[in-house]
């Protein structure tokens, strides 16, 4: 009977060397492969900071809005400007105007005093009629080749210098605004740095997670498949019969698809982690944080305790406060710019420049004759058809706008802060709660082992306590990473936008002023008893649940 019930049992081994094949052997480095490089979360966060995409755009914003301040700023200091200029004629309406008739050249008047009275007044009207007279020497024109009109060559050397004298405060007003948006992109970039500091501490927690929840399934799994050959033996044996041996066997099985399950959100994690600190996939990393233990130490140095916290909460001064609090500046300044419109303004403006006409095609120093103004520019609105007055209305209401937003910011400020220090509550208070836990379970696993291995407890009982250690190991580890990740959020939250992820990875409070990466929440199965046994779904965790 025995023999036949073997027999019986032997198509599942090809059932077994099926899943054996599919899953592989265990991973290990290859022969000659770099070993695996250990990664701090220091470490992380300085790789993000110095490799952050979103850090260089907000730096750039920074910048950016220091050139625009400077840019509104400049209109009060003195502006001076040169240029040089050069004009060839190819044609021109004066070619000819001033040659004899009939285009032949015209000679320069010379007075003959030797000549008769006849022959003197002969030349005179000749010169007149040609236009060959000139002007006495008193500054006059000598040739008429010495006018600009129809020059072939024509040099221009100009400065212009001008200085506003008043602007009715607009200049003061667009400095202002622009001193505003410079705060404004200063507190965006302490901003980015926090939310992208808590993203990295993040992902760094859910993949040290995920690879402790898979070194869970990897142990549960073992544990199963050693109470599984000891059925096995005790079977070959006769003394366990056919039923016992297909549990155990169905109970090691069903924790396979939980570890490719967790294998895959061990990888999906790190490649998350990957692409914060911008290391490439071939590179192979461990990670050093500890997510169990008696005492469990702030990340990074952030540290965050409660009676700080609550006492910092109500004088607390969010990001999200101080750029609504610069969009008011802001606004208002903008009103007074547009009432800096209609006003008058005075500005003082000069010229100076050098002309010449050569006749070749470069002027000699000689050549060059002197231009030079000075001036006052008085600019009034006389009649714009409302555009002031609709500008300075839009103004008015921008300036309300941004008031309100403030005073939102501030109630959703408050908000998000109470709802950080309740998860920081709640993530201490599971930390606390979850201690020796795990020694406890684990003692227990090890009785149902021994009193199974003795004859004197069912696989049921076996099955249970394996399960209650998977999910204590489970739960702490757990409690640990929602832990670290509330003292980080409360720790970063003077800089960190509204809404910005809690510890379970899903957005608490307002709306958020950035765009904040969200990672889904481990959920840590609850137990479940039906009619006295374990109810377990496709995981083999109770519930139906992962790790």
């Amino acid at each position: 009977m025995n023999t036949r019930m073997r027999r019986a049992v032997h198509p599942s081994h090809s059932v077994l060397l099926l899943l054996a094949l599919v899953l592989g052997p265990p991973s290990s480095p290859a022969a000659g492969q770099q070993p695996a490089r250990v990664l701090t979360l220091e470490e992380a966060l300085e790789l993000a900071e110095s490799r952050s995409e979103q850090m260089a755009i907000a730096q750039a914003g920074v910048d950016r809005a220091a050139g625009a301040e400077t840019r509104a700023r400049s209109d009060l200091f003195p502006q001076l400007s040169g240029s040089v200029a050069y004009d060839r004629a190819l044609a021109s309406e004066f070619s000819g105007l001033f040659d004899s008739a009939g285009g032949a050249p015209c000679p320069p008047f010379v007075a003959d005093t030797s000549g008769t009275i006849d022959q003197r007044l002969a030349e005179l009207e000749r010169a007149v009629d040609c236009g060959a007279t000139g002007a006495p020497a008193d500054g006059g024109f000598t040739d008429f080749e010495e006018l600009p009109f129809g020059r072939r060559n024509t040099y221009r050397f100009n400065l212009s210098f001008s200085q506003n004298l008043f602007s009715g405060g607009r200049i003061g007003a667009q400095s202002a605004v622009a001193a505003a948006g410079r705060r404004t992109a200063e507190i965006a970039l302490a901003s980015t740095r926090a939310q992208l500091l808590l993203d990295v501490i993040r992902a760094y927690y859910d993949a040290a997670l995920s690879e402790r929840l898979l070194a869970i399934a990897d142990a549960t799994y073992d544990q199963a498949n050693a109470t599984f050959e000891q059925t096995r033996l005790a079977y070959q044996a006769g003394s366990q019969p056919e039923f016992e041996l297909l549990r155990a066997q169905v109970s090691r099985d069903n924790l396979r698809p939980t570890i490719i399950r967790s294998r895959a959100d061990r990888d999906i994690a790190m490649l998350r982690l990957r692409q914060l600190v911008d290391m490439p996939r071939t590179e192979r990393i461990t990670l050093a944080a500890p997510l169990e233990g008696d005492t469990l130490a702030p990340p990074a140095g952030l540290a965050a305790e409660l009676a700080e916290v609550e006492a910092a909460l109500a004088e607390m001064d969010r990001a999200p406060i101080r750029q609504a609090r610069t969009a008011v500046e802001q606004s208002e300044a903008a009103v007074d710019v547009t009432r800096a419109q209609r006003l008058p303004s005075v500005s003082l403006t000069s010229s100076y420049g050098q002309v010449a006409y050569p006749s070749d095609a470069f002027p000699g120093l000689d050549d060059f004759r002197r231009n030079w103004t000075v001036g006052a520019l008085v600019q009034v609105p006389i009649l714009t058809g409302g555009r002031l007055r609709a500008e300075e209305a839009m103004a008015r209401a921008d300036a309300r706008i941004a008031e309100a937003q403030l005073q939102q910011a501030r109630e959703l400020a408050l908000l998000d802060s109470q709802s950080a220090l309740e998860e920081l509550r709640a993530a201490l208070a599971s930390w606390d709660a979850s201690a020796g836990t795990v020694q406890q379970a684990r003692r227990a696993y090890e009785i149902a082992e021994l009193r199974y291995r003795e004859g004197v407890s069912t696989q049921l009982e076996l099955s249970d306590s394996r399960l209650l250690l998977a999910q204590a190991q489970a739960t702490r580890a757990q409690a640990g990473r929602d832990l670290q990740i509330a003292r980080a959020r409360v720790a970063l939250l003077p800089d960190l936008p509204l809404g910005a992820t809690g510890a379970s990875g899903m957005p608490t409070g307002g709306a958020s002023s950035g765009t904040s990466q969200q990672t889904p929440r481990t959920q840590t199965p609850p137990l479940i008893r039906t009619s006295g046994t374990q109810t377990t779904g496709a995981g083999g965790l109770p519930g139906g649940g992962r790790f």
